[in-house]
């Protein structure tokens, strides 16, 4: 396992699998790696010759410059978990001002509106920056197939709509979110919070489960009233949101309707650190 800095580096690795037709798999990280990290790369290796695990704090999908300067760094700690692979394993950390070819800014895309749902409200410019970045990476790795958590559900699909803008040769794999015993859904974010704030942060999954278990019974109305009752006068979370949207089109749901899925979506801030999580609901 070798850690590439730059660009050209990784190149030089890669060719000889690019040369041999040798499938690459892709998973794109920002590093302080947990068990659910881990998974995608192990469904990576298993169905991969070999894997490039990516590990960059992307500067351009932070609307907020005090998140991105408290977004944990464990760089040490995730070279020790990707040991265990036996398999070829690249890790790719490089350089920003590399990464991005000297001109640190955002491409403006159009993702067929998915942009403008949920988090596009709340954190403006950010699927622009999760676009360009992951662009990037995509033609530099040539990667046959790339794996992404389904905790950020929205972010799934902008990737399967960058993939066919950009017309690029890669399959998007979604993968389950992976849980903490709790519930809690692993994030990197979750090592910002201590033991009390943990433990108070399983309420956005029960909330979520509660959601489920009410979906055929209750209608979207109730569902959301449902929900922001959960956190109302919490002492230690705050709701940024919660949506009911169609899987597809990620609009908000105001009626349900037997031909569509939809899924339940949340964030939630526990003091200045903003977790998300969703649900399928049918």
């Amino acid at each position: 396992m070798k850690i590439h800095n730059s660009n050209s580096s990784l190149k030089e690795a890669l060719l000889p699998f690019i040369k041999n037709r040798k499938s690459i798999g892709f998973v794109p990280t920002m590093g302080a790696l947990h068990i659910g990290h881990i998974s995608l790369v192990e469904q990576a290796s298993i169905e991969n010759d070999c894997v490039v695990v990516s590990i960059f704090v992307n500067p351009t999908q932070f609307d907020n410059p005090n998140d991105l300067q408290k977004y944990p760094r464990a760089i040490e700690n995730d070279i020790a978990l990707l040991k265990r692979f036996s398999k070829n394993i690249f890790i790719f950390s490089p350089n920003a001002l590399d990464l991005y070819n000297q001109n640190i800014n955002s491409k403006s895309y159009h993702f067929s509106g998915i942009e403008n749902e949920m988090e596009g409200k709340h954190r403006i410019g950010h699927f622009d920056g999760v676009g360009t970045v992951l662009n990037l990476f995509f033609r530099i790795v040539k990667p046959n197939k790339a794996y992404l958590g389904e905790k950020d559900f929205q972010q799934l699909q902008i990737v399967k709509k960058l993939v066919e803008i950009e017309n690029l040769p890669v399959k998007i794999i979604g993968c389950p979110i992976i849980r903490e015993s709790s519930g809690l859904a692993m994030s990197s974010r979750n090592k910002r919070l201590n033991t009390d704030q943990l433990n108070e942060a399983i309420l956005i999954y029960k909330t979520l489960l509660k959601v489920k278990e009410n979906f055929k019974l209750l209608s979207i109305l109730k569902l959301n009233q449902l929900a922001e009752k959960e956190f109302k006068n919490h002492p230690c979370l705050t709701l940024e949101y919660f949506e009911i949207a169609d899987t597809e089109t990620l609009k908000t749901a105001i009626y349900k309707s037997k031909k569509k899925k939809y899924r339940a979506f949340i964030a939630s801030f526990i003091d200045d650190v903003r977790l998300i999580d969703n649900i399928a609901l049918n």
